[in-house]
């Protein structure tokens, strides 16, 4: 039997002159996740197939250069704000704030240099059974726009069952707004130049947020039935991926927020992915409202598109300028607490 074990070493230096170290957390069973300093990004994520081959199944880059820019967040921890808010704009308490517009007219990901382009610092944690990396970092008011010094811890534990949990936290001295997620691109073939349509994904969702040309919620809420947005029992990612719908046409493909199904009932499964060439099956579990359904359909050099998915947890885009959609406001003296497991086994 292996042992549960988690080493460290150097995986670059910044331009500014920072070492970024990489932590490998690799469990009794040989799952393996690399995770480096800067972004909090997993570079890698080796799970088995049916035949117990370990594969990695993540899109990810050898080395740091390449994250420095990474425009597609590969891997990477986002905040403070994930997905897009309209303009760049948005108003708490009777001000206004203004942030960078880096998608089009919008803001994404947290702006120009959002949570995944910082160096968090990192703790090695063993408990029982699982190993941990607990990663911390304190966003300054008004760091990329965003009111409020921020305290951001999150945990990355590789439990002894094959899951990946990942837990986040934040507190903050003043009112602001927070919406954390994980921003991995899963192809559960571990060939990365495949395209993921034969890939089968299940979304626990019963309704989804059509969007505008430039990506923003329209603000309604819309059933999924008879759409190409119906992944409520498994479907094959390329099944509808290009049907005529204004929806996906927008999208180039698959790229909305859908609303969860029991997303008041604590962490539930909210969605799978299965690989029927190698035989690896994925769940999702969360305690967020959302899901981002993202089938890469934007990606550059040295992947092409579609050759991944996302599903990204976390609140619904634009909640800030938008009041029916559940708040992402933190007021000091409360803690933002949100959770997402990825698990793996085989069918």
């Amino acid at each position: 039997m292996n042992q549960a074990l988690i080493t460290q070493s150097v995986y670059g230096t910044t331009p500014e002159g920072e070492q970024v170290d990489l932590y490998t957390l690799k469990n009794e069973n040989g799952m393996q996740v690399d995770i480096i300093t800067f972004g909090g990004i997993i570079t890698a994520l080796k799970v088995p197939n049916r035949d117990q081959q370990f594969e990695n199944v993540v899109l990810g880059y050898k080395t740091l250069e390449p994250y420095l820019t990474n425009p597609t967040f590969l891997g990477a921890i986002i905040g403070r704000y994930g997905n897009r808010i309209a303009n760049g704009k948005f108003s708490l308490q009777g001000e206004e704030f203004t942030l960078a517009t880096n998608n089009g007219p919008n803001c994404l990901h947290g702006g120009n240099k959002g949570f995944d382009k910082v160096i968090w610092k990192a703790e090695p944690i063993k408990q029982h059974d699982n190993i941990a990396l607990k990663l911390t970092y304190v966003s300054k008011d008004m760091e990329e726009g965003f009111p409020g010094n921020l305290n951001v811890t999150v945990v990355y534990t590789l439990t002894f069952d094959n899951a990946l949990m990942v837990s986040y936290e934040a507190t903050t001295d003043k009112t602001t707004l927070v919406n954390l997620t994980q921003h991995s691109y899963f192809n559960l073939s571990a060939n990365l130049s495949k395209p993921i349509t034969d890939q089968t994904v299940m979304i626990n969702a019963d309704a989804y947020l059509p969007v505008d040309k430039d990506a923003i919620p329209i603000g309604t809420i819309t059933p999924v039935t008879d759409t190409p947005f119906d992944f409520t029992t498994p479907k094959r990612v390329g099944e509808e991926i290009d049907a005529e719908h204004e929806q996906i046409k927008k999208g180039s493909g698959y790229d909305h927020c859908w609303v969860l199904n029991h997303q008041n009932d604590g962490v539930h499964l909210a969605a799978s992915v299965f690989d029927p060439s190698s035989g690896r099956f994925m769940e999702v579990f969360t305690d967020e409202p959302g899901i981002q359904f993202y089938t890469a359909n934007f990606l550059d050099k040295p992947y092409a598109p579609r050759v991944a998915l996302c599903l990204e947890t976390q609140h619904y885009p634009d909640s800030p300028n938008k009041e029916a959609f559940p708040s992402t406001v933190l007021n000091p003296g409360d803690i933002y607490k949100s959770h997402t497991t990825f698990k793996f086994s085989t069918k």
